[in-house]
């Protein structure tokens, strides 16, 4: 049981030189990574640049010791921190000490709530938001934070919580664009932009390894945060009307609980609700896709403990809400991560990091993490993702459409919210209307397939029926009705067989609706019967005396089931006729 809630009682025991050599390097190569980018998703959220670096390490450890995934980065990431600046935007003033409190609160909550839905084993949950739903709400949330951090390359004041009030802001104040921050913000943009794609090819064509030279251009951001302070402080940009980071303090967070009376606590925690849900699907799709590679697994229910307790650490720490990052845990895996020791490494370079060179923070443009962030969070925008639900299936684009749209226009906890409703609402619609084919005998074989898609062997006085969904309250009258309407188009029919391959369930509103079809059926002469019921399925009905009341049988196969109506049928004729005689 021990071993269940703390991982690392697992990996641990068997931990040796290799794996610490690794974990090491992996731990070196995400630590020159985070710097620059927990400064950068801190000013997205509108708070303090060290907040990001006290959200990058109390959060690993404890993900390191609690978490499943061996390649999981826990941290910063750039779509919470939008929601973070969302929920707590309309309650304080971005960067007073108020906001910091309802950011490190909201983190509590985050927290708390994850780790409750994991004792209650609810890691199933990630599953009501679908792949299409996540990818519309994430490229959504990409254009809103790089058209909002605009202002930042601008030199201009900005504000608003969607696409159309941030379009609008920034267009109102063309005029007042700041040189001196657009000649710092562009260049380093575009600098970032090539070295994703063409840092490595060179450093590759200059002789390093392709490993060495991926792990190399991962550190472009750093390169960018070091040419552009030195520039700020040598032409003092600062004085040129530039924003600059300013004084960071340095040194290792203080602990210490988050205010739990604020004013707004109520906001907070539907906010963290939506930003705990969101966190949790984005980890568990990166984990799972991270642990197939090495054949390993992870237990979501353990994910929403670790991940809990990250965000519980993080708000101790004062900082704000995290989760696993995509490129960030790419990277570990990358370089070679073994371990979640790897991660807790990590923490560590933070933490020298906060305590060495937070001092050279102070003329850190921030046209410069505006840019880092730009670059990042458009890489997660994907359009595609439109024209494969379009292709696919209109159920998935009206989903995708929805998500996207809404997010875009209105902000991102309605976009989740719609997200979440469109998921659901779709489920049940599809459901609600289910497949129901007539089937037939495919020619020398025991297989029954659709009529109007093989050329199968029917019989006048038997009804096949293939029900392709389980049985339950919102499809329940639908299948009632179409089976009433098919034997009007089968006047002849004495027998009707439900082919329930696809049936794992029978509600009891479903239940109540085979009743009324069993004896509305058996007024009419028909008689009714199921075959190749799940065993589950059975032992429901076995409770229940629907089987007793059944005017038909219930069969092991379909094809057992018309071949005995068949033959029952030709003996009654055949009894009929000599009674004739």
């Amino acid at each position: 049981m021990l071993q269940r809630y703390l991982p690392i009682l697992t990996w641990g025991r068997h931990y040796h030189r290799g794996l610490l050599a690794s974990d090491l390097l992996a731990a070196l190569i995400v630590t020159i990574m985070l710097i620059p980018q927990s400064l950068a998703y801190a000013l997205l959220a509108g708070l303090p640049p060290e907040v990001g670096l006290y959200a990058s390490m109390l959060p690993l450890l404890a993900y390191g010791l609690l978490g499943s995934s061996h390649s999981l980065s826990v941290g910063p990431v750039a779509v919470v921190s939008l929601m973070t600046a969302s929920a707590v935007g309309g309650i304080a003033e971005a960067g007073s000490i108020s906001y910091v409190q309802a950011a490190a609160l909201l983190a509590m909550f985050s927290g708390l709530f994850l780790l409750l839905m994991g004792v209650l084993r609810m890691g199933f949950l990630a599953n009501f938001l679908s792949h299409p739903v996540i990818a519309g709400f994430i490229t959504a949330s990409g254009l809103i934070i790089a058209l909002s951090q605009l202002r930042h390359l601008l030199g201009l004041p900005g504000q608003g919580d969607n696409l159309l009030e941030i379009a609008l802001s920034l267009g109102q104040q063309l005029d007042n664009i700041n040189g001196y921050t657009l000649a710092v913000g562009l260049p380093v943009l575009l600098f970032l932009f090539w070295v994703r794609s063409g840092l490595q090819p060179l450093l590759e064509r200059l002789g390093l390894s392709a490993y060495t030279a991926a792990m190399l251009s991962k550190a472009g951001p750093v390169v960018g945060v070091v040419l552009t302070s030195i520039a700020a402080a040598v032409f003092e940009l600062g004085d040129k009307q530039v924003a600059l980071v300013g004084q960071v303090p340095s040194g290792l967070p203080s602990l210490g609980l988050p205010t739990l009376n604020h004013p707004a606590w109520r906001e907070l925690l539907s906010s963290a609700i939506f930003i705990s849900v969101i966190g949790f699907v984005e980890s568990v799709s990166v984990g799972h896709t991270l642990a197939a590679k090495k054949r390993q697994r992870i237990d979501p229910n353990q994910e929403l403990i670790g991940l809990g307790a990250a965000n519980v650490a993080s708000s101790l720490s004062g900082g704000y809400p995290v989760t696993g990052g995509f490129a960030r845990s790419v990277v570990n895996f990358d370089a070679g991560a073994a371990t979640p020791a790897a991660g807790m490494f990590t923490a560590l370079g933070i933490g020298l990091a906060a305590i060495l060179f937070t001092p050279y923070l102070a003329y850190l443009p921030k046209a410069t993490l505006a840019a880092t962030i730009i670059v990042a969070v458009l890489s997660l925008v994907d359009f595609s993702i439109l024209k494969k639900t379009w292709n696919y299936g209109y159920s998935d684009f009206i989903a995708v459409a929805s998500t996207l749209c809404v997010t875009l226009l209105i902000g991102v906890e309605s976009g989740v919210a719609c997200g979440v409703f469109a998921s659901l609402a779709l489920h049940l619609y599809k459901t609600s209307k289910p497949h129901i084919a007539v089937v037939g005998e495919v020619p020398g074989t025991e297989h029954y397939r659709n009529i109007q898609r093989h050329n199968v062997i029917t019989h006048d006085e038997i009804l096949s029926l293939r029900i392709d969904e389980s049985l339950y309250f919102a499809n329940a009258g639908f299948i009632e009705d179409r089976l009433y309407a098919l034997l009007e188009d089968y006047p002849h029919s004495r027998h009707v067989v439900l082919l329930c391959t696809a049936v794992n369930e029978i509600d009891l509103s479903a239940l109540e609706a085979l009743e009324s079809i069993n004896e509305r059926l058996a007024e009419r002469g028909i008689c009714l019967h199921l075959s190749e019921l799940k065993g589950p399925v059975m032992d429901v009905l076995s409770n229940t005396d629907f089987l007793q009341q059944l005017s038909g049988k219930v069969w092991l196969s379909h094809h057992l089931a018309v071949s005995g109506i068949a033959a029952a049928m030709n003996q009654q004729a055949a009894a009929d006729s000599n009674w004739d005689i």
